[in-house]
């Protein structure tokens, strides 16, 4: 019986409830986050923290970031209560705006948010990891403020739906011409050994493994550059990889069920996922 956090308690899952009323439910006005967790180690914690608590202010929930550096004390203590200080897991983090009136606007000062945690033991696919993923082009339909981390995520679910049907893993958004990113991954394009990815801005979400990615990339001599790729330039690409909290770092072979370069994870990517992976893991992932 898994133990996870609601509202102040620990509690069963199993007996965890939610109001119908909470905003979360009916108007998915919240702001969530998931972490990673190695070996009992909550990975890159202080960015997810840093990122949850900005998202919170940007949509005005009552929740600062001393609230969100407490819920670091609800993972350890959910770790422990579940049995997850050894191999993987993940933690589920969600804060809404809390249970009122099913009225548009802000519910009264000082409505209490609602607060959610939720851990699970995480396998990491190495088929995904060694052999890569097949992804398909979308027009990237979503709203003009995805740097904010919501639980509104109908344009995730809508595209990752599209993948699945087509026999692929992810969707490549494509927004103006330009690859923005994967429906719930940021993407990165290899053009002449040059690995490129969208700039941060309110059309990406700015990844905590995309960070990671960026800055480990960098020390391991790839050059990475923060611009536009176009649709025309991402069909060309030699390589092509995404990133994210559960991908990892995932090589793209096939788009539309055409070969990226000769269909295989190429080099650069392997490069990059061999930095990332050492970070990840504390440099003791060759035996994973």
């Amino acid at each position: 019986m898994a133990t996870v956090y609601l509202n102040g308690e620990f509690v069963p899952a199993e007996r965890a409830r939610v109001s119908v009323n909470d905003r979360g439910y009916v108007f998915g006005d919240g702001i969530y986050e998931v972490v990673r967790v190695t070996e009992g180690r909550v990975f890159a914690w202080d960015e997810h923290a840093r990122r949850m608590a900005r998202g919170l202010g940007e949509v005005r929930i009552d929740f600062n970031a001393s609230d969100v550096a407490a819920l670091g004390g609800v993972c350890e203590r959910l770790l422990d209560d579940n049995g997850l200080r050894t191999g993987e897991a993940t933690i589920y983090l969600q804060v809404t705006r809390g249970a009122a009136p099913r009225l548009h606007y802000f519910p009264p000062a000082g409505t209490p948010p609602g607060v959610y945690a939720a851990p699970s033991r995480f396998t990491p696919s190495r088929e995904m990891r060694e052999r890569g993923i097949a992804a398909i082009v979308l027009p990237d339909i979503r709203w003009s403020r995805c740097d904010i981390k919501t639980i509104n995520l109908m344009g995730a679910v809508l595209g990752r739906q599209a993948a699945r049907e087509a026999g692929a893993y992810e969707a490549l958004l494509i927004r103006d011409g330009m690859l923005t990113e994967g429906a719930a991954t940021n993407a990165f394009v290899v053009l002449g050994g040059v690995a490129r990815t969208y700039p941060l801005s309110n059309y990406i979400l700015p990844g905590i493994t995309r960070q990671v990615v960026i800055a480990a990339a960098r020390d391991a001599g790839v050059h990475v550059a923060e611009e536009p790729v176009t649709q025309q330039q991402l069909l060309a690409a030699d390589e092509v990889f995404i990133v994210g909290t559960t991908t990892d770092v995932a090589p793209v072979v096939t788009i539309d069920g055409r070969a990226v370069g000769d269909g295989k994870p190429g080099p650069v990517t392997r490069r990059v996922q061999e930095a990332f992976l050492a970070r990840l893991y504390g440099g003791a992932h060759a035996a994973r």
